[in-house]
Order: C-alpha cells, then sequence, then structure tokens
C-alpha cells in the first residue's frame, strides 16, 4: 500500500500547474537555446570576425605546452593542454544574449501585470451579494 500513495501522490505533484510550467520552460528554453547559438556563431560572430581583422573566435586558445597549432581542433587532436578563450568569449556573448532577452520577456510580462493592475484599481468594484441584500431590505423597509 505504502507505494500506491507514493504514487498517487507522485500523480497530484506532476499535475500541478508549476511542475508542468516548468517542463513546457524547459522545451522552450532549449528550443531558444539552438536559435541563440545560431544568432551569435552564424550571425554576429562572422561580422565581429571581420572587424577585428578575420578573427575566429572560435580558435583562438592559448597551449599551455608551449607548441603552436593552427586550429584548436589540430591541438585537441594532438592532445594539447589549451585554454580556449575564444568559445569563452563566444559563451558570454550568448549569456548576455539570453539574459537580455529574458530581461525584455520579464519586463514585458511585468508591464501587462501592471496594465492588468491598474484597469483593476480603476474599475470600481461591484458590490457584494451581501450589500446588494442589504440594499433590497433598506428598500422594502423603506416601502412599509
Amino acid at each position: 500500500m505504502p507505494k500506491l500513495a507514493m504514487l498517487d501522490e507522485f500523480k497530484k505533484f506532476i499535475a500541478r500547474g508549476n511542475v508542468i510550467d516548468l517542463a513546457v520552460g524547459i522545451i522552450i528554453g532549449s528550443a531558444f537555446t539552438s536559435i541563440v547559438n545560431s544568432l551569435v556563431n552564424d550571425i554576429l560572430m562572422p561580422p565581429l570576425g571581420l572587424l577585428t581583422g578575420k578573427v575566429d573566435f572560435t580558435n583562438k586558445f592559448i597551449t599551455l605546452t608551449g607548441e603552436s597549432y593552427a586550429t584548436l581542433a589540430a591541438a585537441q587532436a594532438a592532445g594539447a593542454v589549451t585554454i580556449n578563450y575564444g568559445l569563452f568569449i563566444n559563451a558570454v556573448i550568448k549569456f548576455l544574449i539570453v539574459a537580455f532577452a529574458v530581461f525584455m520577456l520579464v519586463r514585458q510580462i511585468n508591464k501587462l501585470k501592471d496594465r492588468q493592475q491598474a484597469e483593476d484599481a480603476a474599475a470600481p468594484a461591484a458590490p457584494s451579494r451581501s450589500e446588494l441584500l442589504l440594499e433590497d431590505i433598506r428598500d422594502l423597509l423603506k416601502q412599509k
């Protein structure tokens, strides 16, 4: 029986809205990551590389053993220990893009919430059911 109770508890946990929202967020986030990777690698980095003298940041690295290699792939194939600062620059750019996109999303959501709260505050509150009943009783008493 304890297994069934745990299974029921697990079902309740999964069915909660927050878990489902989190799952949707993770799926969209992974799709968004591929878009950001393409934006950085295919759109932003080529012009940035051109502006910096046709520098390919993915091949910017330092070998700790002192040997020189034409590309990072060649250094890694040779088993050289490298500090890949070009890949780090790409990762920082990707992070900044994702952080800015999340900032813009949260900003828009907050604006919508603020607008909704302002509309709710501006609209006069409808009288409650008990207030309406009291008004009816008052009107009936006035008639007598």
